[in-house]
């Protein structure tokens, strides 16, 4: 489906990984699957790229990554004159049809309808903003949280009901990827006893499909790992999960060895 904007100028590699992550039913990641794609890579403009911005915009899984992908493109197209505009007319067309979240699709329509007013974008950007802001303070409070804990300043309890109420808070306002980088640093830190690791595989093997099998095979996969914690993992999730989400779980965290070696390699 992203063949009619093949002809465009942009980063291929960048914008085919995303196609790929999208057909492995995955978030999005950079090319050497370090980290997931943020807001921030379109908002605060290291992703400028005009192809990128729109597959990404299509392909995200996370919300808030597909809204921010659009804000760049609204830009661009807000400085061209009517005339000029066509080819970005174009895209966010593209954009109202296939993008995978409805919120993307709505708000390219009225940025298509607005003629791709400085207003309207000022709307957009207020509401992102309204929704990450918030979260990221609470993100903030949550990684104190985590340095009392290495401390010895709160118990195993106190952490994990302070871990729920976070995850509650955040949830669908915080970056996929900036949740999953504070889950991944617990897992390695060698200052938080094995069991409280433990309790938090337990509650993420509830979680929604997408974003169990993403953190789980990030344990898996992630240099600096628990054997034991895999271990632990492992059996958890054998008796918890059925065949298919196995299976899932069996070949991404394949895949994501396979990638980080190779990246490793160059």
């Amino acid at each position: 489906m992203f063949q009619e904007i093949a002809a465009a100028a942009r980063s291929p590699d960048l914008a085919d990984h995303f196609v790929e992550c999208h057909m492995l039913g995955r978030h999005l990641t950079m090319l050497d699957d370090d980290r997931y794609v943020i807001s921030d890579d379109f908002w605060a403009g290291r992703l400028v790229d005009p192809v990128v911005a729109s597959v990404a915009s299509i392909c995200a899984r996370d919300i808030l990554v597909a809204r921010a992908a659009i804000i760049p493109l609204s830009q661009a197209a807000g400085k061209l004159t009517a005339k000029n505009r066509r080819k970005y007319e174009e895209l966010f067309d593209l954009i109202e049809k296939r993008a995978f979240s409805k919120e993307v699709r709505t708000s390219a329509h009225a940025m298509l309808e607005d003629g791709f007013r400085e207003a309207r974008i000022r709307e957009l950007e207020a509401d992102l903003g309204g929704r990450l802001t918030p979260a990221r303070k609470r993100y903030r409070m949550f990684l104190d949280v985590v340095r009392r804990l290495t401390e010895g300043e709160i118990t195993r309890g106190a952490f994990l009901d302070e871990f729920m109420e976070f995850t509650r808070a955040v949830a669908g306002k915080l970056d996929f990827g900036i949740y999953s980088l504070c889950l991944d640093r617990i897992f390695i830190n060698q200052m938080i006893p094995l069991d409280i690791k433990q309790s938090l595989v337990v509650e993420v093997l509830k979680y929604p499909p997408l974003i169990r099998k993403e953190l789980i095979t990030n344990l898996m996969s992630t240099s600096g790992r628990d054997p034991e914690l895999v271990r632990f993992t492992t059996r958890s999730a054998v008796t918890e999960l059925d065949d298919t989400a196995l299976t899932d779980i069996y070949l991404l965290a394949k895949h994501k060895v396979t990638v980080r070696s190779m990246a490793r390699a160059i």
